[in-house]
């Protein structure tokens, strides 16, 4: 096996009992801690001289540990020329506006024609931080969700964008129709999201799961529905949808936690959902950068339907 970096950390006493993946996260400044989870779970990682089981071991005073970060795979993905709207673009990242309809990255059924062979071919070099399925995906859009997303070229890039995701700094705000009308002007859902227990393609609502976080404000009246803008604190599965259809006004249109409503089948794929802007702090020269997706033909179409009723 070629190596491009192995680290050899002993623990100080200072520092024992802590969890060994968010030790390593401090003292490897190149790795995210979500990296070094599945470096743990691949079994790149040893604790005197034995594997890591688990990302929550206790660290000891004492303990040598010995991180090994493995050569990027060579891709096996096919790059096809598949035409982008590209929003902004630099030597660290790429970002573009996802039409509905478009599946981020390769997954069973959906073996091509993704964002990311499209990626592939635009781009010289993706970020190989998410293996060789995922390159350079910071973060993720629904199939049928439009809108702006930032993709890393670099994994300096990556690293940057994903620990602004999580620490809440990056800015993700949402347009979406929903069916139903929320009874005050703002609010934010606090709910937690885990794997449905009997249906494993959808998400619900549920103690055990991770916590999820949306801000949402009223931006129109539409009668019997509204649009509104929604603002991830989190970013769990789907977690606009489940936390709408939650509060009791699902996103117009969405076949999974709402319902079809076929008489508007002809001007969107999918759930009325689009990403719309995203804000954040530029890897490389601290600037912020903010980025707007246009509202896509059938949104505004179904829009301006519901604004003459």
């Amino acid at each position: 096996m070629e190596v491009n970096n192995l680290h050899l950390i002993e623990v100080s006493a200072d520092l024992a009992g802590e969890r060994i993946d968010r030790f390593l996260a401090l003292q490897l400044a190149d790795l995210s801690r979500s990296r070094i989870q599945t470096l743990i779970d691949e079994g790149y990682i040893s604790v005197n001289d034995l594997p890591c089981g688990n990302k929550k071991d206790l660290i000891k005073a004492g303990d040598r540990i010995c991180v090994i970060t493995p050569d990027a795979q060579p891709l096996d993905l096919v790059a096809q020329s598949i035409e982008l709207d590209i929003l902004y673009e630099d030597q660290e990242l790429i970002v573009i506006n996802k039409p509905a309809g478009m599946v981020v990255h390769p997954a069973a059924g959906h073996r091509d024609g993704t964002l990311v062979n499209a990626l592939l071919a635009h781009c010289n070099e993706l970020s190989g931080i998410n293996g060789t399925q995922r390159p350079g995906i910071v973060h993720r859009l629904d199939k049928d969700t439009s809108g702006v997303m930032v993709v890393a070229k670099t994994d300096r890039a990556h690293q940057s964008l994903q620990g602004q995701i999580q620490a809440k700094t990056a800015r993700r705000e949402y347009l979406g129709i929903v069916r139903g009308v929320p009874k005050s002007e703002t609010g934010t859902i606090d709910a937690a999201i885990a794997r449905h227990k009997s249906d494993r393609k959808k998400m619900a609502i549920s103690t055990d799961g991770r916590r999820a976080v949306t801000h949402w404000q009223i931006q129109e009246r539409l009668g019997n529905y509204t649009l509104v803008k929604f603002e991830l604190e989190t970013g769990r599965t789907h977690q606009i949808r489940v936390h709408a259809a939650h509060m009791g006004w699902a996103i117009a249109c969405d076949p999974v936690y709402g319902h079809p409503q076929k008489e508007f089948a002809q001007y969107l794929s999918g759930q009325a959902l689009h990403a719309w802007r995203l804000t954040f702090v530029h890897p490389l020269s601290g600037q912020v950068v903010e980025n707007t997706a246009p509202i896509p033909q059938g949104f505004a179409k179904l829009l301006a339907i519901l604004r003459r009723r």
